[in-house]
């Protein structure tokens, strides 16, 4: 595939070349009491829904890209949350425009139980600043990150996972929360994140890429 094909080809050849090599492993959904058809259809479409998702955010959600998200471990309500918001039109990500609309509620909820079940990302496997990480850790800890987070930082519920995730994502997004939220973003993390500066933001960043 040429790099210079356009976006929506190089998304679904990466697609089909996710399905073909065996990166998607998929599971077998727990089934309601009395399942529908909607949720059939749901387990029918989420693989391949899954491996459009993979095509950026990696295999089994564990992206290969520092300014894309891995999605591997991230919460299942947290995950939920975030696909409803950008069908919706609620969370604007221009990558992402279009991407789901028309998408049901259940294939969104198997798309983040897929997800949330993988496992989590590695640690950052570049050499570590040792200062930078130790005025992260302690930054971290006095700013309580460990309140909502969870002191390992996996995150729970509707609370993201910062721990092993990429630490150039972790920057750009803590700023965006910083300076200019946007809709469907966390008022809560702009006053978090409220006189926190840039070079604080790069050690927070540095230490979460590292936290396993």
């Amino acid at each position: 595939m040429p790099s210079n094909a356009p976006w929506p080809i190089r998304v679904l050849a990466t697609a089909a070349l996710v399905l073909s090599t065996g990166w998607l492993a998929w599971p077998v959904l727990a089934q309601p009491a009395q399942p529908g058809r909607a949720v059939a259809n749901a387990q029918i479409k989420a693989p391949e829904r899954a491996a459009l998702c993979m095509a950026c955010h990696g295999p089994q959600g564990v992206s290969p890209t520092p300014n894309i998200p891995s999605l591997a471990a991230q919460p299942k309500t947290y995950l939920e949350n975030k696909l409803v918001l950008i069908r919706e039109g609620l969370r604007e990500i221009p990558a992402m425009k279009g991407t789901l609309d028309g998408v049901p509620d259940t294939e969104l909820t198997a798309l983040a139980q897929y997800f949330s079940a993988q496992v989590a990302p590695p640690v950052a496997t570049a050499k570590p600043d040792a200062q930078s990480f130790q005025r992260g850790q302690a930054l971290a800890k006095s700013a309580l990150c460990g309140t909502c987070h969870l002191p390992d930082h996996r995150g729970r519920d509707q609370v993201p996972r910062l721990a092993s995730q990429h630490e150039t994502y972790l920057r750009n997004v803590m700023q965006e929360y910083r300076d200019n939220p946007g809709p469907g973003r966390d008022t809560v993390m702009a006053a978090a994140l409220y006189g926190i500066t840039d070079a604080q933001l790069k050690d927070l960043a540095h230490f979460f890429a590292r936290s396993p």
